[in-house]
């Protein structure tokens, strides 16, 4: 009743040839598993000398990630400076001078400026500062709108919300504090 019905089979059965094999034998176990070892390092003898292990990878781990921000290296950025509109942006303010870099040396000169027992140079640290800061402001205002016009044209199809802020804000630092470093010379065309 639940006799087994298959047919018998063939006395010579028709060889399969398969093409596009791997070309090679496969390799024995054990010599698959020499190539997998590698020597084991001895372990730390204490828990300073593992403390010390881990900092020293940290450190080198942190080299790395700030010499990959400073090139401008895209896995290495912070997430606010990644994509092709915030290099576009970070070109377009470091290929331009800018009153808001230099403010912080002006601050500086007029804190020396109010140490002078010079009545003109106190009647200039009371004017001065608003003056800079308001042009400071109004500078921000151009770059930011000058930024997203040609973030519109250049990258129609990309996120560019902030960007207009993010190149205010890299107007107003130092050029040489900036991170990640500016790639681009002051005058040179921004790149594409």
């Amino acid at each position: 009743m639940f006799k087994r019905r298959t047919p018998e089979a063939p006395a010579n059965p028709p060889e399969v040839v398969k093409t596009g094999g791997k070309g090679r034998p496969t390799p024995k176990r054990r010599d698959a598993e020499k190539l997998r070892r590698q020597p084991i390092t001895a372990p730390p003898a204490n828990r300073k000398e593992a403390y010390r292990k881990v900092r020293e990878r940290q450190a080198a781990e942190r080299a790395k990630t700030r010499a990959g921000m400073a090139k401008g290296d895209e896995k290495h950025l912070l997430k606010r400076d990644r994509g092709p509109v915030r290099k576009l942006a970070r070109d377009y303010v470091d290929a331009r001078r800018t009153i808001g870099s230099y403010l912080m040396y002006a601050m500086f000169a007029i804190v020396l400026l109010s140490l002078l027992p010079i009545p003109v140079a106190r009647l200039l640290v009371l004017f001065v500062p608003p003056f800079l800061l308001v042009a400071v402001f109004v500078e921000g205002i151009l770059i930011s709108r000058g930024i997203k016009r040609l973030a519109a044209e250049r990258h129609p199809d990309e996120d560019a919300r902030g960007v207009g802020l993010y190149a205010a804000m890299r107007a107003m630092q130092i050029r040489r504090l900036r991170v990640p470093n500016p790639q681009v010379r002051v005058g040179e065309k921004e790149k594409v």
